[in-house]
């Protein structure tokens, strides 16, 4: 059976979670395989809205939903989530939410760095959600993480907090903060070893089997390609590789597992925080696509730049991670423009350029070229076929895959979960 991947292919805020949703019904297993509690899902299911960000989003259709170890997990915030979950009447046991043995916690120090560092006098801003997600990667590859499997041996705790903070200390001197209370954050971590315990697996092992018995498996990403540390918008990123790639070895499988890769397209632009972006627009028709598109993020609620549809960025990353097709979400926030434009290309120095170059610099003095396309009066709001969109909206949506030279596999027209039109199904064998 195949087994499909979903990545955002832009900055993030795409409307993964509701495609998510879509598909999970037709998945067996949905596998979170990177980023933290930074990232946001807003799940609209009938009168009810779910609002995840550690969570995968298989957990409110009753599906078996597995956090990888390419995540980083905060043991405190995955207690809330759950708490709030179950109000709303969905019960999380370790009979659907498994949590693999090796994936690395984020811990309130790691949160306190973040947020000291974004507010240092005279160092630039990454624009951080300030939740730690950083820090607790870089304890990851600096080998001094804590780890899901170290909450149940209180020996090799203790060693794993004493290597930790022989580093923290030093750092947290240097920004004026006090030393770590020792003490305390192992009693902290005893403490909510048995909210967490419970859900630990050797997830590499269950997704091996469930792959053997022909189940499907959705892997889910988090945050969007142009945040990825290595191919986005360096240093104004995320601390983690979201490129489709990492689904495999973010959860314990080969690359050989992967069928599908479904990109999540915006049907114009967003992006949350500092750093460049060529197509951004300050004037009416970005005030109008913020206010139409309800664009605040889901986790912090800060306001997002809008900006035309860049062709060249998705391009860029349609390429990056060998997307299948792209599925194209808020059209309907496109409805009533009189003239639509798409960024076709930059300007960088009287070059024209068809990628967005690596260099900061370069990519901070690159300038849109558009193209003018003709909008549409009517609503496309709710649409399920083709037959229900507007003659010039088609022409913008075929006009999209030319440019970004990918088809549209799905077209989601408001965030109801039905209010979807599918054109290639990505679970087909």
């Amino acid at each position: 059976m195949a087994n499909v991947v979903v990545v955002g292919a832009q900055w993030g805020d795409e409307g993964k979670g509701k495609i998510v949703d879509w598909l999970s019904e037709r998945a067996d297993v949905v596998a979170r395989f990177q980023g933290g509690h930074n990232a946001g899902h807003t799940l609209v299911i009938g009168n009810s809205v779910y609002k995840l960000s550690l969570l995968p989003s298989g957990v409110v259709r009753g599906k078996l939903s597995v956090i990888g170890n390419g995540v980083v997990l905060d043991p405190w915030h995955l207690e809330a989530e759950i708490a709030k979950l179950g109000g709303q009447g969905v019960n999380i046991t370790p009979d659907n939410l498994l949590i693999a043995e090796n994936t690395s916690l984020i811990l309130p120090l790691h949160g306190e760095l973040d947020r000291a560092r974004e507010g240092a006098v005279g160092v630039a801003k990454i624009g951080t959600t300030g939740r730690g997600i950083g820090p607790a990667y870089e304890d990851k590859v600096g080998r001094r993480a804590i780890r899901v499997a170290d909450l149940a041996d209180a020996a090799t705790l203790e060693t794993r907090v004493d290597r930790l903070l022989a580093h923290h200390d030093a750092l947290r001197k240097g920004l004026g903060l006090d030393p770590i209370d020792r003490a305390g954050l192992i009693a902290a971590l005893q403490a909510i070893a048995p909210k967490v315990l419970p859900f630990a697996a050797p997830v590499w092992k269950v997704l091996t089997e469930a792959r053997r018995a022909g189940k499907r498996i959705l892997f889910e990403g988090a945050q969007g390609a142009l945040l990825d540390v290595d191919f986005g918008t360096y240093p104004y990123v995320t601390s983690s590789n979201t490129l489709a790639g990492q689904a495999a070895t973010g959860v314990g499988l080969g690359p050989t597992a992967i069928d599908f890769v479904l990109g999540i397209v915006k049907a114009y632009t967003t992006r949350v925080g500092e750093g460049p972006f060529p197509a951004e627009l300050f004037d009416e028709d970005g005030e109008r696509l913020g206010t139409r598109g309800h664009e605040f993020g889901t986790v912090t609620g800060r306001k997002r730049r809008c900006g035309w549809f860049d062709a060249v960025l998705v391009r860029q990353t349609c390429a990056t991670s060998g997307v299948s097709g792209i599925a194209l979400t808020k059209l309907d926030v496109l409805d009533g423009f009189k003239t639509l434009k798409i960024c076709v290309g930059y300007m960088l120095d009287g070059k024209q350029m068809d990628y967005l170059p690596t260099a900061a610099n370069e990519q901070a003095r690159c300038t849109p070229i558009y193209e003018e396309m003709e909008g549409w009066s009517e609503s496309t709001a709710g649409a399920r076929s083709w037959a229900q969109l507007p003659g010039a909206a088609i022409k913008y949506v075929r006009r999209i895959e030319e440019l970004i030279q990918c088809p549209v596999a799905l077209l989601s027209t408001s965030p109801e979960r039905d209010d979807t039109i599918l054109v290639t199904d990505p679970f087909a064998d």
